[in-house]
């Protein structure tokens, strides 16, 4: 995670920035009252009300303001001293809108049989309470509520859909909106869009320190220089894995060539996809050498066989051998890439 941002402040000369924080974590009081006092710049999102207010401050976003990028930078008095880049995904706008659409027709489909319930001859459906008992299920279940008008008496339940702010909510499917108080001289508009997508990373950083890879569990600490402590030894731990995921990456899954791919996408709102020389070791499951490759863990599992031995001869028991196995290819490969060598021992 650390190298991550390392990586970011050397390519664009940033002198402190913090890293992408997503919308459930970089809040404006955050901004306020931790970043700004600390002198530290940041990359974030505008969260779902407030891309609504900047829709309505600057009009509609409309297809034809975005170029090929497929983003487009503005400013907002809300936002003083901060860069908003709107992007515009339209795999991103279909799915949103082919999902709603889904839940729309099912939401209908459902309260359709609690109208048809209280308007039949036999067991009708009626007090106000049994009604929106039943209504109330479906809205939990669909969470569409929202987007319909409701009206429930004791002998009679209504609803219709509201279209104006369906058609509100629609218009800004596919849009979201990065802020960033970093200049565009430091940081290209391309370049934020990509910083911020990089808290997929971050997210993966953390999986890895306490379930996948390290599996660091927590421990409880009640002294603030032992919390510093246990979370400068995890990040170091994770620190070294990068740096090892990195040097290893001709070995594993891992794509080698992820910056081309970057590079080759038309906007940095394109899906990732990876690399052809990427795409032809997981369909081989070899690498250009021809030997295996692995995951990082499957890897260490390999290297974990390699054996030291203590050994001695009857004739004279006091004098010990140290034998080292020899290594497999893998093996071999892992180490020069890592440049240590099994022989040598403390």
């Amino acid at each position: 995670m650390a190298s991550q941002v390392e990586k970011l402040r050397d390519r664009y000369g940033i002198g402190k920035i913090a890293w992408v924080g997503d919308r459930g974590m970089l809040t404006q009081a955050r901004i306020d009252t931790e970043l700004r006092p600390a002198g530290l710049d940041w990359v974030s999102s505008l969260r779902a009300p407030q891309v609504s207010t900047l829709a309505q401050e600057k009009g509609p976003f409309q297809p034809s303001l975005f170029d090929e990028r497929n983003l487009l930078e503005v400013t907002s008095e809300a936002f003083p001293g901060e860069r908003l880049i709107v992007c515009c995904n339209a795999q991103l706008a279909e799915q949103r809108s082919r999902k709603r659409e889904e839940l729309l027709q099912a939401t209908e489909a459902e309260l359709m049989k609690i109208i048809e319930a209280t308007t039949r001859a036999r067991n009708r459906l009626k007090g106000t309470e049994a009604i929106a008992l039943r209504v109330g299920r479906v809205i939990d279940h669909y969470r569409m509520g929202k987007h319909f008008e409701l009206s429930i008496t004791d002998s009679s339940f209504t609803c219709t859909r509201k279209a104006e702010q369906i058609r509100q909510e629609a218009a800004l499917d596919g849009l979201y909106v990065v802020r960033t108080s970093v200049p565009a001289q430091d940081l290209p508009a391309e370049a934020a869009v990509t910083a911020y997508k990089g808290l997929a990373v971050v997210e993966r950083a953390f999986r890895s320190l306490k379930t996948v890879d390290l599996q660091v569990r927590p421990v409880f600490h009640w002294n603030a220089q032992r919390v510093r402590a246990h979370v400068f030894l995890c990040m170091l731990a994770y620190y070294v894995e990068w740096h090892m995921r990195e040097t290893l990456k001709p070995m594993l899954f891992d794509d080698e060539y992820i910056e081309l791919a970057r590079a080759a996408r038309p906007s940095p709102m394109a899906k990732a996809r990876r690399s052809d020389q990427a795409k032809a070791k997981d369909a081989t499951r070899l690498g250009e050498d021809g030997l295996p490759v692995h995951s990082l863990r499957t890897l260490l599992d390999d290297l974990a066989t390699l054996a030291y031995n203590v050994c001695y001869t009857p004739l004279n028991p006091d004098a010990k051998i140290m034998m080292t196995t020899r290594p497999t290819p893998v093996q071999e490969k892992a180490f020069r890439l890592l440049n240590i060598s099994p022989a040598c021992t403390q």
